[in-house]
């Protein structure tokens, strides 16, 4: 048995050992991450050149899309480095940092959703009350509070991780430093660990959604109410992208994390942890921009101007 102190490294076995395979696989994920960093970014700043989309609701999605921007930059790159690289091997502080990094991107993602579901109720069940009640100070208090939350939940993990042994081979079965594959390389008993794990993803994600279950039903009462077609469809389609983006995400992120243990094939997890590591954050701006009429026509005003 050998201290975690005393470890220097771990290696990845990534997403595929054949050479060929990871070729065309770095060539599809370098599409993927030049995708999501020009569609996040971009939306990022077409919200902050146009003065319409000054609001909460755009201001919660240019946070959600530096999240996504964080969230593929913590895994991607190194993804693509050991594609290429014979030896895939990463340090153990480098692991550690890789993964205290994911567990704060990955809870603020959660926390942020249910506040954007807050957001929505707000604006559609209270509207004469909501830009007093979401003033700039509040908003920026919840997306501050986004991230304390993610903060500690990577301190609690990240501290108990730190403290358990690993065995030889020190092998990831994975391509990136996820904490269920790492738990399993500990000799030591992670359940105190393991217990952390589903502590904190778990309060994590049931808290993020009753808050966005209740908001949401909420909405749907109050949308159902409302006597224009035209205000019902277009509160429809704010709220319809949301609840995708919400969908993909949580469904993925519970199969992973709110298990005791690892299960299931190393192929189907590798893939849930693809889909929602690298596909959802190129999905999202598309989700919330396609059937969004106010990013669309502020766009276009935007390509009009241009020379």
């Amino acid at each position: 048995m050998e201290n975690s102190s005393m470890v220097t490294d771990f290696i990845l076995l990534g997403l595929t050992d054949n050479p060929q395979l990871g070729v065309l696989l770095f060539g599809v994920l370098l599409i993927v991450y030049t995708v999501t960093m020009l569609g996040n970014l971009g939306l990022v700043i077409l919200i902050r050149v146009s003065p319409c989309l000054h609001t909460p609701m755009y201001f919660f999605l240019s946070n959600l899309s530096l999240l996504d921007v964080c969230f593929s930059s913590i895994t991607i790159p190194k993804t693509l480095a050991n594609l290429l690289s014979k030896l895939q091997a990463v340090s153990f502080l480098g692991c550690v940092t890789q993964m205290g990094l994911f567990v704060i991107f990955a809870s603020a993602e959660c926390n942020l959703l249910a506040s954007m579901a807050y957001d929505r109720y707000t604006a559609i069940c209270h509207p004469l009350l909501y830009h007093v009640t979401m003033s700039r100070v509040r908003c920026l208090l919840l997306v501050a509070g986004c991230y304390f939350g993610g903060l500690v939940n990577m301190v609690s993990v990240t501290a108990s991780i730190t403290q358990l042994s690993f065995c030889q081979p020190r092998v990831l079965p994975h391509f990136f430093c996820d904490i269920p594959p790492l738990l399993a390389l500990a000799c030591s008993d992670p359940w105190i660990t393991q217990i952390l794990v589903v502590g904190c993803g778990g309060f994590t994600l049931v808290t993020s959604i009753v808050v966005i279950l209740v908001s949401y039903i909420s909405v749907l009462m109050t949308i159902l109410g409302i006597p224009s077609a035209s205000s019902k469809q277009k509160a429809f389609s704010t709220c319809a992208s949301h609840m995708t983006a919400v969908g993909l995400y949580y469904g993925t992120t519970m199969y992973t994390y709110l298990q005791p243990s690892q299960r299931g094939s190393q192929v189907g997890n590798q893939m849930v942890s693809v889909f929602y590591t690298m596909v959802i954050p190129m999905l999202n701006p598309l989700i919330y921009s396609l059937r969004n009429q106010e990013v669309k026509a502020a766009l276009w005003k935007i390509l009009k101007q241009s020379p």
